[in-house]
């Protein structure tokens, strides 16, 4: 697929142009002069590498590949390496028409919500995204290769790099934020919290261990096994929860192979498998702010939804989050009455790939419509707009992230759902209290529901 450079102001222009192209271009693997972009005019993930005409994003140049000399190592938490940067600009109500043309629904309704308050500090673009070379490689291979089946839900040709650094419809760059590379096995701390209008907050804190079987270099797409990755999440607060677990193995192929999920509740004998968690089953901890498939902006079967690519833009959006991520700072510094203490965040200006996700007839669902923003560097969800069954817009998501620059990958390290209506929110994937996300070595039996079942019993 050929690409557009246009600068900032013509960008919105140009997007018709682009709708036609991609209207014209459905096919899902690529050729071998279009996969000859990917590391030269493309970036290895598909992203336009040049800078844009005016300057404001530069060009990639490789990204956080190494860490900066403000690491201290493996494990340490991650230091931002870009202290002297300052704001350019902040955008707040007073001048929202000025910058609207770069903001989503959402993002606008939250600035005229609290126009004495919510604030978004603008920073230079620094395009910092960065994977391994085997990535890189593998995300060649799969351009060729890869394809998807079944309605937009099976995935097949494709292991370890984006499945569609080249995308044409919507369900290719969904699936592309949901198998990205983000390490291997690590595990992490998420401290949740809900914050309702009065400011005061409740807390559930979850130790989460990860295995990306996907991610594992060397593969083949014949040997991929259906298992696409593993999850186990342990509630350790508050008290009333504590015990409980979450397992999900999800797959590639839910047709023949669907995901499987097992809970385990306080005061239950043992971990049990269930049907009915996913989709729109409300989560654990989260009073009803956030929905199962909503968990790292958007996880799981698509089956519910129609996914249509609407094309690129320019975004103002949550990026090179360190400063919200140190430790030096208490929760009670980041949770603000109505929304995050802004003055802790970053935002910058980046090309997105908007898919636009309608309900299905007959399908069910709390959402009718979704829109998602997708980073076209590193194919992270950054911003998602959601609807109501009437069509009215009910909540914001932001995805605030930094570059784990030792392995490298890009790691969420705040998720927020904003009930506009309500006039709450929730804040999720924080550990500025905790240790930071590391590496561990898991074997695939650590997340075999017989192994679990012992933990469960502890």
């Amino acid at each position: 697929m050929r690409r557009m450079r246009i600068g900032r102001q013509g960008y919105r222009s140009a997007l018709p142009a682009l709708f036609l192209l991609l209207a014209t271009g459905a096919q899902a693997r690529v050729t071998e002069e279009q996969a000859a972009a990917l590391g030269a005019e493309l970036t290895p993930f598909g992203a336009e590498a040049a800078a844009s005409e005016d300057g404001a994003i530069p060009a990639w140049t490789g990204g956080l590949a190494a860490p900066p000399p403000c690491f201290a190592g493996p494990g340490q938490r991650y230091c931002d390496p870009y202290p002297d940067d300052a704001p350019l600009f902040t955008i707040s109500a007073d001048n929202l028409a000025r910058h609207a043309a770069y903001l989503s629904e959402g993002q606008r309704a939250l600035l005229r919500r609290f126009p004495d308050s919510y604030r978004m500090p603008v920073y230079p673009t620094r395009r910092s995204f960065a994977n391994p070379v085997f990535v890189y490689e593998a995300s060649r291979a799969n351009a060729l290769r890869a394809e998807l089946q079944g309605n937009g839900e099976v995935l097949s040709g494709a292991v370890t790099g984006v499945p569609f650094p080249i995308p044409s419809n919507g369900f290719e760059v969904i699936w592309n934020h949901k198998v990205r590379y983000r390490g291997i096995s690590v595990r992490r701390w998420n401290d949740q919290f809900v914050v309702p209008a009065s400011g005061d907050y409740n807390q559930t804190t979850f130790r989460e261990d990860l295995h990306f079987r996907y991610a594992l270099p060397g593969q083949s797409p014949e040997a991929l096994d259906p298992v696409l990755y593993y999850a186990l999440a342990l509630v350790t607060a508050p008290p009333r929860l504590e015990g409980s677990i979450l397992l999900l193995h999800e797959t590639r192929d839910p047709i023949t192979a669907a995901r499987r999920i097992w809970q385990h509740s306080p005061g239950q004998q043992r971990l049990r498998r269930v049907t009915v968690a996913g989709f729109d089953t409300p989560a654990l901890g989260a009073d009803g702010l956030r929905t199962h498939d909503q968990a790292d902006m958007f996880n799981g079967p698509t089956e519910r939804y129609d996914l249509e690519l609407l094309g690129k833009q320019l975004l103002y959006v949550p990026a090179n989050s360190y400063r919200l991520h140190s430790d030096t700072l208490r929760y009670a510094d980041i949770l603000g009455k109505r929304h995050l203490a802004q003055e802790h965040t970053r935002y910058e200006l980046r090309r997105v790939w908007v898919v636009e996700g309608q309900l299905r007839p007959g399908s069910a669902h709390r959402y009718k419509r979704r829109r998602f923003y997708v980073d076209e560097d590193g194919w992270q969800i950054r911003v998602v707009d959601v609807f109501d069954a009437r069509g009215g817009l009910w909540q914001l998501q932001e995805a605030h992230s930094v570059v784990a620059y030792d392995h490298p990958y890009e790691l969420p390290v705040c998720e927020t759902v904003y009930d506009l209506p309500g006039n709450r929110y929730l804040a999720q994937a924080l550990n500025n209290e905790r240790a930071e996300t590391v590496t561990w070595v898991f074997d695939e039996d650590h997340f075999e529901p017989r192994r679990v079942s012992r933990l469960a019993k502890k």
